[in-house]
């Protein structure tokens, strides 16, 4: 594992992350590659931890990886399904939250079609003053910053395998191609590579770019 301090509750955005968070997501993710190797892929961090998946909007990749990654880390888990739950019975995104924190939840990971929705929950967490991390799996058109680290250690270990790093993208010229407007993970993209010092460039049709 990196030995790094980490002091962030929850992980909202990448707006706001700063070079040494990056860098300790990087190494501790390289770390794993040893972990996978094995014939048991699997480590006790999270042992007697409860991993909540609240996917108010459907996915297939990023809940199955956050299902794989929660198990190969020892934690137990559950799913949630909007169609069968009870917000057809009016129960509110909040009160779902706190349901699920009542069953001991020690980590949200949220997707909602509604920009806003994590930081929503995060805060009424917090001022619950529960030990419980947010993690936002995609909001609306805001950001999908898990889907940005994992490019970011992408990109980082196609340069340096084995000691990705964000100091590697300083001065490097990256292009985004596609529908920049509307896509959540460009923008957790463009913030990543901002604070990395690359020099980031988007191409798209003139009314797909912001």
């Amino acid at each position: 594992m990196a030995n790094a301090t980490w002091t962030r509750r929850h992980i909202l955005a990448l707006a706001d992350f700063t070079p040494d968070e990056y860098n300790t997501v990087l190494q501790t993710a390289a770390s794993f590659r040893e972990v996978l190797s094995r014939r048991t892929k699997k480590v006790p961090a999270l042992q007697g931890h409860v991993v909540a998946n609240l996917f108010f909007e459907p996915s297939t990749r990023t809940r199955s990886s956050f299902e794989l990654a929660a198990k190969r880390l020892s934690a137990d888990i559950l799913n949630f399904a909007p169609g069968t739950s009870s917000l057809s019975k009016g129960e509110t995104i909040l009160d779902t939250a706190k349901t699920y924190l009542a069953m001991g939840t020690n980590m949200m990971v949220i997707r909602h079609r509604q920009a806003g929705v994590p930081q929503i929950i995060a805060t009424e967490m917090n001022r619950l003053g529960v030990q419980v991390s947010v993690l936002n799996a995609g909001d609306g058109q805001h950001e999908h910053p898990s889907q940005g680290l994992l490019d970011l250690f992408t990109i980082c270990s196609c340069l340096d395998w084995d000691n990705p790093r964000i100091e590697l993208l300083a001065g490097k010229k990256i292009t985004i191609v596609g529908d920049i407007l509307h896509s959540r993970v460009a923008r957790s993209n463009i913030w990543s590579l901002l604070t990395t010092g690359a020099e980031v460039h988007l191409a798209g049709p003139p009314t797909l770019l912001p």
